[in-house]
């Protein structure tokens, strides 16, 4: 078992105006899963990208758009999205606050 803080955490620096801890790894002894936490500056978004693994997202705080290849959705605190693998998506704030998700 592993109890931490996020902020226990290093920061990684992503995409301009992005940053990400990753929580929980396969060094932690998780075989299947990663949990990262993930802040994007406001008037910052993440590069639009793809992988071959879905995301589960959990928006934390702050507004943004997420953009995918089916269209766009605006999302804020407590919004739940999932992501499919090899879609191309990207998350980008609007307004004043930062956008923070698992």
């Amino acid at each position: 078992m592993k109890v931490s803080k996020v902020k226990d955490t290093p920061p990684k620096e992503g995409h301009a105006g992005a940053v990400m801890r990753e929580v929980i790894t396969d060094k932690d002894g998780a075989p299947n899963f990663a949990m990262r936490v993930i802040e994007v500056k406001a008037g910052a978004s993440t590069p639009s990208h793809s992988h071959n693994w879905e995301h589960e997202v959990l928006i934390l705080s702050g507004r943004a758009k997420v953009k995918g290849e089916k269209g766009e959705a605006e999302i804020a605190k407590d919004s739940v999205i999932y992501i499919p693998p090899n879609e191309h998506h990207c998350f980008e704030t609007i307004g004043d606050e930062p956008l923070r998700f698992v």
